[in-house]
């Protein structure tokens, strides 16, 4: 499979005015700091498309990514990047916008297939098994990512990846992706993923 072309369409904070061309849509969120712009940039061959901040919970508006592809399965689709969360240091007034943002894209989107969960590996936070309980509620399909796996020795992987799905309230057979934006571990796996979401037929999100 290629990638034709990756780019970026829009950012908003009121992501359920924006129509787009009616693309299958898969919303990625994780905290903040948990790798979400050098995933996307990574996943997608593009330097630079997404901002990579050194700053936490700087990212405060929904960005949207048409990703147009030679795979018959996949053709054209948005990456949708959500704010990233649980950052303390962010004022509240703007966790106070950012909560009924995140909440009206992922409760009320027709377009969306499913959703990828960010979660460092090493260690899944309270604000993480929050997020993990609420897409449960949702009812839709999900996918886990755990990022900065070269962070992690191989030796540690399998301790890590268990407190994961222990801290994430998640089945022991609950499959978890090990990612490495730097060393593109995972990639293949991530794209069956994502071929996966997009062609499901039963979203069950709206």
């Amino acid at each position: 499979m290629k990638i034709l072309t990756a780019e970026f369409i829009e950012s908003t904070i009121e992501p359920d005015r924006f129509r787009g061309e009616r693309l299958p849509e898969v919303a990625i969120v994780g905290r903040s700091n948990v790798g979400k712009s050098s995933l996307i940039n990574s996943l997608l061959n593009r330097k630079g498309l997404a901002k990579v901040s050194r700053t936490p919970g700087k990212t405060r508006t929904v960005n949207f990514f048409r990703v147009v592809t030679t795979d018959p399965r996949l053709k054209t689709f948005y990456l949708v990047d959500l704010p990233g969360y649980g950052y303390a240091e962010v004022d509240k007034a703007t966790h106070a916008r950012w909560r009924p943002m995140i909440e009206r894209y992922l409760g009320a989107r027709p377009a969306l297939r499913g959703i990828v969960m960010l979660v460092d590996a090493r260690g899944a936070t309270d604000h993480d098994a929050m997020m993990s309980a609420w897409l449960r509620d949702l009812g839709g399909p999900t996918v886990i990512i755990v990022t900065k796996a070269d962070k992690v020795s191989r030796g540690e992987r399998r301790g890590k990846l268990e407190e994961i799905r222990r801290t994430l309230g998640l089945p022991d057979a609950a499959p978890l992706i090990p990612y490495s934006s730097a060393s593109r571990e995972g990639e293949t796996e991530l794209w069956q993923a994502l071929k996966s979401l997009i062609t499901h037929t039963d979203h069950g999100f709206s």
